[in-house]
C-alpha cells in the first residue's frame, strides 16, 4: 500500500480551520442571517426577501438581474423571489423605459414599510454584533473583506 504524496507546499499537516479566514467569513455569515432570519420571521420576512427590499433602498428601480448581482443569487431564483413578492404587495415590475426588454423592480409603499421595519430589525443585530468595535476597527474589516471579494470576483 502506498501512502498519498504530501501537498506541493508541504502545508497539509499545519492546516488549522481556525487559522482560515473564510472559515470564519463563512461562519460570520451564516450566524448572522440565522439571527437575522429568526427575528424577521415573525413579521412575515425571510433573509432572501428581506436582501430584495434592501437592495432597492438606494436606487428607485432595478434590474432583476442587477438584484440578483447585488444579492449574489442566481437570476432565476431572484426572479422568483421578485415573483412572490409581487404577489404579496412588496414590490412592483415595469419595463424599462429605455429598454423594454428588461424588467426592473421598485418598492410598494407597503413593501417600504417592510423594509423599515426589517432594517430597525437588521440595525439592532448589528449593534449587537459590533458594539464592541470601534468605527475605525469596522472600517478596517469593510476595507479588508471588500478586498478579498473584489479578488475573488477576479478568479
Amino acid at each position: 500500500m502506498t501512502s498519498l504524496p504530501d501537498d506541493a507546499t508541504g502545508m497539509e499537516g499545519q492546516f488549522r480551520k481556525t487559522e482560515w479566514p473564510f472559515y470564519w467569513i463563512t461562519r460570520t455569515s451564516a450566524r448572522y442571517f440565522m439571527a437575522l432570519e429568526k427575528r424577521l420571521k415573525p413579521m412575515g420576512l425571510d433573509v432572501p426577501r428581506w436582501r430584495v427590499l434592501m437592495s432597492l433602498y438606494e436606487d428607485e428601480h432595478l434590474s432583476v438581474s442587477e438584484i440578483a448581482d447585488v444579492c449574489i443569487i442566481k437570476l432565476n431564483t431572484a426572479t422568483k423571489i421578485i415573483q412572490r413578492m409581487v404577489a404579496d404587495g412588496l414590490v412592483t415590475t415595469r419595463s424599462r423605459p429605455t429598454d423594454g426588454r428588461v424588467t426592473e423592480v421598485a418598492l410598494t409603499a407597503k413593501g417600504d414599510a417592510k423594509r423599515r421595519e426589517a432594517r430597525a430589525i437588521a440595525d439592532g443585530v448589528f449593534e449587537a454584533a459590533f458594539s464592541d468595535l470601534t468605527v475605525e476597527e469596522r472600517q478596517l474589516l469593510n476595507g479588508l473583506t471588500e478586498r478579498v471579494f473584489h479578488r475573488l470576483g477576479d478568479l
